[in-house]
């Protein structure tokens, strides 16, 4: 069993920051502000400035994304190693593991240990664990880099009973849709980055991103998990595509709302029919497309007052 050679740094204080996020939160509900978590575009460990040159041969400079490997430990366990932007490292390694059903609801995490030069994330429960048997069998999911699921999630996704009285009126989704995409981020910054948010009515609320889809609906579970915020009328928001691993674990965060800027994959509608997921994709501008889930959609705003999206903020299909 791999384990961590050098002592990493003192876990965060879990109450602490829990505290100061309720007070954030409970700010956000009295109408100050939008937005209690989003990407910092000026962070700079996040972006690079990079030397090339563009079609015309001219020298030029331009931002990318930084990506580093995180190894994450369950306990005394080598779990995965991912690769990420670096950002939030303990919603991330909680998020995963809530994800692959390595983490309960229930569970009592008595610490999260980080160390940055090590690249590693220690996330310490007190019930005790063992996965080696369920770590011989991941599955490769269609998400980028390291999007994997195991077995037994399907179980799991079969017993979840989403909200039925949740409702979506269009009004907000294209509310949502204006706020996220010309808020300041990684992607406006340098691309080659995918976008998660957590909405409640018309307000973003946790915005996240990586260079995997996967890695950032982890963080926003993770944050939920963390810091104890309910799935319930909530709904979240993705750049990527609608694919099986997007609906399952949007489904096991317990959000009955799941809208994209891309595509769907047939697998992935199918999941969403079956759990009762209201699945909305190609949301762009005015338009979008329903194939789960339409008697949650409220529909009370005429597409057609709807302009077009500027063109610096239309997003790329994503692949990850």
């Amino acid at each position: 069993m791999a384990k961590v050679k050098t002592k990493v740094k003192a876990p965060r204080t879990l109450k602490r920051v829990g505290a100061k996020v309720k007070a954030m939160i409970r700010a956000e509900a009295s109408g100050s502000g939008e937005f209690l978590v989003r990407p910092d575009p000026a962070d700079p460990r996040l972006t690079e400035r990079v030397q090339g040159f563009d079609e015309n041969g001219r020298a030029i400079e331009t931002g990318v994304v930084v990506e580093r490997p995180l190894t994450l430990f369950l306990n005394r366990q080598e779990i995965v190693t991912m690769m990420t932007i670096g950002d939030f490292p303990d919603y991330l390694a909680v998020g995963y593991l809530l994800n692959q059903n390595m983490l309960h609801a229930d569970d009592d995490v008595t610490g999260i240990d980080h160390d940055d030069d090590l690249g590693v994330v220690v996330v310490r429960t007190k019930r005790q664990t063992d996965y080696e048997d369920k770590l011989k069998k991941k599955t490769r999911t269609s998400g980028c880099a390291q999007g994997t699921v195991f077995g037994d999630l399907m179980e799991k996704f079969e017993d979840i009973d989403l909200p039925k009285d949740a409702v979506l009126r269009t009004s907000w989704l294209y509310a949502l849709s204006r706020k996220i995409n010309t808020s300041p981020s990684l992607y406006l910054e340098a691309g080659a980055i995918h976008g998660c948010v957590l909405c409640e009515a018309d307000r973003p609320l946790i915005y996240m991103e990586d260079v995997g889809r996967h890695n950032a609906v982890d963080k926003i579970a993770g944050y939920m998990f963390l810091e104890g915020l309910s799935p319930r009328n909530k709904i979240f928001y993705t750049t990527g595509r609608l694919t099986s691993e997007m609906v399952i674990k949007t489904v096991q965060m317990g959000i009955p709302i799941l809208i994209s800027r891309s595509g769907f994959t047939a697998w992935g509608v199918d999941l969403a029919r079956q759990a009762g997921l209201t699945l909305i994709g190609r949301a762009k501008g005015k338009r979008f497309v329903v194939l789960s889930g339409n008697e949650r959609i409220v529909r009370d705003h005429d597409p057609t007052s709807v302009g077009e999206e500027d063109k610096r903020h239309q997003r790329k299909s994503g692949r990850g």
